[in-house]
């Protein structure tokens, strides 16, 4: 199978050129970088990973859906309306978005669905992450993610990304921090009357992020046209 990488000379994308060479059935297609004409690309990969930023992954989705190339996606900071793109481009090839590629993230978003789900609206929700002092995006889209799983599983709530303000049940609250090397930590609180329930992940090596990403790859290659998420690979 053959992958191609946008952004294949940035940090990510020289990870993922590494780490194809220790995934069976995967070869390195070629990549493009900012300048670079990315049809060609998409003519001759069977999937593309994007890890780029939100303005070139507006691009490659129509790109995908032109070549009918599967595309696999992992860029930070796209909108709302970025995910209607492309559950309408996903209409004609398979696309998986995931905020993060992490497999123990991925299983922890489902876990905080189904312990939103059982605990009900009584207990309060609060998601801590921490980030190297680089990023961007706060909160990240991971503890974005997890707050939406926490809203699925319950059916209610809001955001709150701030501390202005009484809090209202319901309400999902985000503590941000950012420093150092952090490669990644996510920490979801459910706080009952006179009990608590922790769940987290933190990552340690920005390689898992590659491998995962490549794991999607080799999955949804040669899948119908749709819009997947990491939790259809791992069958969650």
């Amino acid at each position: 199978m053959k992958i191609g990488i946008a952004g294949y000379k940035g940090r990510m994308g020289q990870m993922l050129v590494r780490e194809i060479e220790t995934f069976a059935g995967l070869e390195f297609a070629g990549g493009t970088e900012a300048d670079d004409k990315a049809d060609p690309l998409f003519e001759k990969a069977d999937c593309i990973i994007d890890f780029t930023v939100p303005a070139a992954t507006r691009q490659h989705i129509w790109l995908a859906a032109k070549h009918k190339t599967a595309l696999v996606i992992g860029t930070t900071g796209l909108s709302e309306t970025d995910e209607k793109e492309m559950r309408d481009a996903a209409k004609e090839t398979a696309i998986l978005y995931a905020a993060n590629m992490s497999l123990g993230v991925n299983l922890l978003l489902a876990l905080v669905e189904q312990a939103a789900r059982r605990l009900g609206p009584e207990w309060d929700i609060e998601i801590a992450e921490t980030h190297h002092k680089h990023k961007v995006d706060a909160p990240s889209g991971t503890a974005l993610a997890l707050g939406k799983a926490a809203k699925a599983g319950r059916g209610d709530g809001r955001f709150m990304t701030d501390r202005q303000g009484k809090r209202q049940a319901g309400d999902i609250g985000f503590a941000v921090q950012r420093g150092g090397d952090v490669v990644g930590e996510h920490t979801v609180t459910f706080y009952g009357a006179g009990e608590r329930i922790e769940l987290g992940h933190k990552a340690t090596d920005r390689a898992l992020f590659a491998r995962g990403a490549l794991k999607a790859a080799k999955w949804v290659g040669g899948k119908s046209p749709g819009l997947y998420t990491m939790r259809d690979v791992l069958d969650l």
